[in-house]
């Protein structure tokens, strides 16, 4: 089914529950629903004011005051718990919505979705076990930026990795309930289809056996959904190598041009293809097992495109261009901009709701210094990613009278027994 499929669907079955909302005598209170992102700094956000937004309202699994993880070895000193990130503008965004969201997130800089299953970004964080605490209604999977990358074209793109770790991470959550050991020889089928998946000698996928505690809390209805990530201007060619420093966080800009592995010309259109096509790959291989995609890339590209956000942020005008930095400094993560995109198009996503709804008065982004102007052009490109149809005029005012009641409707049709 194509996108614009998915968003005419979404727009009819939006109509539907509205026309119901605003009749209904009153939905009954019912559990909140619960949500569990996975993922990485691309998820936590990075750089405040988005790393720490909404943090008290949302849990995050992995800080050190957290069972299990006062062990900060490898962790970035700038990026200090506790975080909020995506999921802390998502649950504003929910919340606005009249939906009753438990939002929590299992993330660790630079974690890979193997690294999540495994327990190896880094060994000693028990990164799975956070999924296995309780039944979750939906979860949300980010892998490594470059992972699902064709292979070469950086140390990290290993796609056949990606598309095994997804399904077995969304496994553990349905229905993996029992103890397991094995070898990534034996999970993958073969010594080669291993090294060319993980980038491992023969002998560790041969010889090193990965044991997984089965998970108590399985749920079978658990909905899985992909957060399709950027294209990164750090892997472009036209811009010029930053560093970071490991105490503070500054990023600095070096004189040394990036060399590629994208061209300058296309190089967002090429790698956010890429991407595309490596997330479309795995849900097509296993609709069963994911619910969608959130094509947050996707989302970034239209803004460039429709002349919204600055294409080239090295350029020597990208910070009076006027238009929307999308990314921040090190040219890899999200601006505020940026994370405030990826929620409004996971949002969308995920509740079948459109962005639009809120307008130029929504909190989360007066809270993270988004102008108003600048959030209704960052909602629009999220739902137009989204395939969602065009409001008919006059038709705002009705969805928002009716906003609360279709956000208890929903919260009562999503707890309802299949």
């Amino acid at each position: 089914m194509t996108r614009e499929h998915r968003g005419a669907l979404r727009g009819m079955a939006r109509a539907a529950l509205l026309s119901a909302a605003l009749a209904a005598p009153g939905a009954a209170q019912a559990d909140p629903i619960s949500i569990l992102f996975i993922g990485n700094s691309y998820t936590f956000g990075r750089v405040d004011p988005a790393m720490s937004y909404n943090a008290a309202n949302v849990r995050d699994m992995t800080a050190p005051t957290q069972p299990g993880f006062g062990n900060t070895t490898g962790s970035n000193l700038y990026e200090p718990h506790p975080w909020g990130g995506v999921p802390g503008i998502f649950k504003a965004l929910t919340t606005q919505a009249g939906l009753d969201y438990d939002v929590a997130l299992s993330t660790r800089n630079a974690a890979s979705l193997r690294g999540h299953y495994l327990n190896t970004n880094p060994v000693g964080w028990n990164l799975r076990s956070n999924i296995a605490t309780q039944r979750w209604d939906k979860l949300v999977l980010q892998e490594l930026s470059d992972g699902p990358l064709p292979v070469g074209t950086t140390g990290n793109a290993r796609p056949g990795s990606f598309t095994m770790y997804a399904t077995q991470l969304a496994e553990y959550a349905r229905s993996q309930s029992t103890d397991r050991s094995f070898t990534e020889t034996q999970l993958f089928g073969s010594t080669q289809a291993c090294r060319d998946a993980t980038g491992n000698s023969a002998n560790t996928c041969n010889n090193t056996v990965r044991s997984v505690t089965g998970n108590p809390n399985t749920n079978p209805d658990t909905e899985v959904f992909l957060y399709q990530t950027w294209a990164r201007p750090n892997l472009i060619e036209g811009g010029v190598v930053t560093s970071t420093d490991d105490t503070t966080g500054e990023v600095t800009r070096t004189t040394t041009p990036i060399t590629g592995p994208y061209p300058a010309a296309d190089g967002l259109e090429r790698m956010t293809e890429d991407l595309r096509a490596s997330y479309a790959a795995v849900l097509a291989a296993r609709p069963d097992l994911f619910a969608d995609i959130a094509p947050v890339g996707e989302a970034f590209l239209a803004a460039v495109l429709k002349g919204i956000a600055t294409r080239n942020m090295y350029a020597p005008d990208a910070l009076t261009d006027g238009l929307i930095d999308l990314w921040f400094d090190d040219g890899t993560h999200a601006s505020a901009w940026g994370s405030y995109l990826s929620a409004l198009t996971l949002f969308g996503t995920i509740t079948g709701l459109d962005p639009r709804i809120f307008g130029r008065d929504e909190q989360a982004a007066l809270d993270l210094g988004i102008s108003a102007r600048e959030a209704v052009l960052l909602q629009r490109i999220a739902a137009e990613t989204l395939g969602l149809p065009v409001p008919a005029p006059g038709a705002a005012p009705v969805m928002l009278v009716g906003l609360l009641a279709l956000g208890a409707l929903r919260r009562r049709k999503d707890r309802q027994p299949a």
